[in-house]
């Protein structure tokens, strides 16, 4: 009898450890963290090389959610919002189910997408969100169970919506900042109904993701924004602390670790060359009448930047309107800021573990890996510092990744995975005082997604396709 418990009990250790390793359940998978603890996913790989498998994907900036047997995924094709899942063994297309969407949101034609939100489940239900129409629920099989819908956003800039729903206590947490009226969205996961709204009036819009972080015995969920990083109770929405001190304009999410919250974030403004200005833009007002209109800058370089730069969207652009995006821009500070637990109300640097200011990231979220926290800046330059203390182990050494970077790095079997806008992927081993490279691969295409590492596998999405890399 005690044989058969022994057996039985280390059955069922091996079923819930195999579980473990199936599942990537939001961007950057365990409360947006870009880790797994128990993924193996190849060193080495690219197109050709262990490759289990390619499918071909229509258009989208979302990182794969896994979970079990199933990839999902949002998707932009023939002018439609869609939610796709795929069989994690071969790639084959499940089924596609269409977003509710009467119009779609503003988007920049090259650096958004309609579709860049990235999936949550918890292994009954998976929900997308889309800026366009709001969110909707469907179970594994499909079938839908909810919608929530949402007035069609209005993102700062024109660039589409960027935060990814985060699914926590029971909850489906997004982002609603934008142009107009920010806050931070609660959901129940089961019924779609709103639980709370967070306004949050005195911060700009950021385009990151929410994550949890239990502080001093309390969950909260911790978003940042233009200008500060908020916290808000889980239960209620009630704010429990603000920090000052963050770009004008923030794109990443942050991520918690040894006890404290890491935030990294640049944003143009606080650099010289780093924004347009008007005496350069002047130059291209033809008819000399102060104004710059979509005609007269139109097959320019700055012409899909239009709608970015009409600060007060009234179909043209003016000193005005440069002076203004300057002198917002010129409020931030960019910075990677590690935030000690138990802060109320407004926070003074008293609550500040430590600062960095170089080397700091555009779009990649930080890395939380083995006591240390890592960035990629554009460029492709990497940094890693001490997570408790902020000593630097290197900063800003080159990776020969020379690009933009919009994917996060990710961490799994003590490596580290950058993926730059252009298509290269760059393994680096974890630790160490130089970036030891272990494995670089181009994949000739545009990559905005996220890595997933999951079980023994590495799930990439580039412009075009959905890979799987495996042994």
């Amino acid at each position: 009898m005690k044989v058969k418990l022994l057996l039985l009990a280390l059955s069922l250790a091996a079923l819930q450890a195999s579980a473990a390793e199936a599942w990537w359940p939001q961007f950057r998978g365990p409360n947006a963290s870009g880790v797994s603890d128990t993924a193996k996913p190849p060193a080495e790989f690219g197109p050709g090389k262990n490759q289990l498998w390619k499918v071909a994907v229509p258009a989208g900036a979302s990182s794969p959610c896994v979970w079990g047997d199933r990839i999902f995924l949002t998707a932009f094709a023939g002018g439609k919002l869609e939610t796709h899942c795929y069989a994690r063994r071969d790639g084959k297309l499940l089924w596609k189910r269409v977003a509710p969407a009467d119009k779609l949101e503003e988007f920049h034609a090259t650096e958004g997408s309609p579709a860049a939100s990235t999936c949550a489940t918890d292994g009954k239900t998976v929900v997308s969100y889309f800026g366009s129409c709001g969110l909707v629920a469907y179970d594994f099989s499909g079938k839908e169970l909810w919608q929530h819908q949402l007035p069609t956003i209005q993102s700062p800039g024109s660039f589409g919506s960027g935060g990814s729903p985060l699914l926590a206590g029971g909850a489906v947490l997004v982002n609603r900042d934008q142009a107009g009226p920010c806050s931070l969205l609660a959901v129940d996961l089961k019924s779609g109904k709103k639980l709370w709204e967070a306004p949050r009036a005195d911060v700009g819009p950021g385009f990151g993701s929410p994550i949890l972080w239990k502080s001093a015995g309390v969950d909260e969920v911790v978003m940042s924004g233009s200008l500060k990083l908020k916290a808000y109770d889980l239960k209620t929405g009630a704010e429990r602390w603000s920090l000052a001190g963050l770009p004008s304009f923030t794109c990443t999410t942050p991520v918690a670790g040894d006890g404290l919250l890491f935030f990294a974030g640049w944003a143009p403004g606080k650099e010289a060359n780093t924004m347009p200005t008007w005496a350069g833009m002047s130059q291209m007002d033809k008819n000399k009448d102060g104004a710059l209109t979509p005609d007269e800058m139109k097959g320019t370089e700055m012409e899909s930047f239009f709608r970015s730069l009409d600060v007060n969207r009234d179909g043209k652009i003016t000193k005005e309107d440069m002076d203004s995006l300057a002198a917002n821009m010129a409020k931030g500070e960019n910075v990677l800021v590690a935030v000690k637990p138990g802060g109320k109300g407004e926070l003074s640097e008293d609550a500040v573990a430590w600062k960095q200011t170089r080397g700091l990231p555009y779009v990649p979220s930080p890395l939380h890996y083995r006591g240390r926290v890592y960035l990629v800046k554009d460029g492709g330059m990497a940094s890693s510092f001490d997570a408790k203390t902020g000593k630097v182990f290197y900063q800003q050494e080159r990776l020969n990744a020379a690009s933009s970077f919009y994917a996060s790095p990710v961490a799994a079997d003590g490596r580290i995975y950058f993926t730059s806008l252009n298509g290269k992927v760059t393994v680096v081993e974890a630790g160490g005082d130089a970036p030891k490279v272990l494995h670089a691969v181009e994949f000739g295409e545009r990559i905005a997604a996220t890595p997933a590492p999951v079980g023994n596998a590495l799930y990439v999405r580039t412009a075009t396709a959905l890979y799987s890399f495996g042994k």
